[in-house]
């Protein structure tokens, strides 16, 4: 799993624990933004296998798509099937509410970036992934069933991908819903893209931080996406231990 702003906690608890300071380990980047620990965790949960980020790296703060995604090819090269995608939002969609959950059932890039750029890796994947279906279906009906047994509201929607780290303007809040999209943010899509090229089944869920409306517009800070993600870390919490002992019972 790789969490977003201010949802680090969403970690839980591990036996076998292990942390370690991404600056200790070679050629990772280092997380810049508050909200964002920096530790990579390892450990087990009734005897599955797993590992966190907390706190990923963004276009935004000067690293390239390849920089961005060197996490994901650990994950691939430790033998990761199954990757969750956490991340704070601004809903676009006038029905989405502050601290609900969305499922990410596509996403829109608009960064002008893809981390496939250059010669392919064979050993990674094929040059041309299919992207039909990013985000795993099953994986999301799964998670579906979990928030619903844990009665934790969950949308669904389309994520729109920028590089930042300017907010969005308000007409380009009225474009972005034209073309679909109902959240918007600064991540993700970087990730998702090199998970499928690895052949790794993605579920994407965004914690709706903050909702924008166009026409009346209110400005955004930093400090209050955090404290609102902060507050909703618990829920996923409880979300993730929900759907990794799913998976470790084989359900996927």
């Amino acid at each position: 799993m790789i969490t977003g702003t201010g949802l680090g906690a969403a970690v839980g608890s591990l036996d076998d624990l292990v942390a370690v300071p991404y600056e200790e380990i070679p050629n990772f980047p280092v997380s810049t933004v508050v909200g964002h620990s920096g530790l990579f965790v390892g450990g087990t949960r009734k005897g599955c296998a797993l590992c966190f980020m907390q706190g990923r790296f963004h276009l935004y703060e000067g690293y390239s798509p390849t920089d961005v995604t060197f996490p994901v090819r650990v994950m691939q090269e430790l033998g990761v099937r199954h990757l969750i995608l956490s991340n704070a939002a601004g809903g676009i969609n006038p029905s989405f509410h502050q601290g609900e959950f969305m499922l990410i059932a596509d996403h829109i890039n608009l960064t002008g970036e893809n981390p496939l750029v250059g010669p392919n890796n064979e050993d990674w994947g094929p040059r041309f992934p299919d992207m039909t279906s990013a985000y795993s279906s099953p994986f999301g009906q799964l998670a579906r069933k979990c928030a619903d047994r844990l009665s934790i509201s969950m949308i669904e929607g389309v994520y729109a991908g920028l590089k930042g780290p300017s907010l969005e303007t308000p007409a380009e809040v009225r474009f972005l819903k034209t073309i679909g999209a109902d959240a918007v943010g600064f991540s993700t899509v970087m990730e998702t893209i090199a998970a499928v090229h690895g052949g790794m089944r993605v579920l994407g869920l965004s914690t709706i931080t903050n909702t924008i409306d166009p026409d009346h517009p209110v400005p955004a800070t930093l400090e209050e996406i955090v404290v609102t993600a902060n507050r909703t870390a618990p829920k996923l919490q409880r979300l993730i231990e929900a759907l990794v002992d799913q998976l470790n019972e084989g359900v996927l």
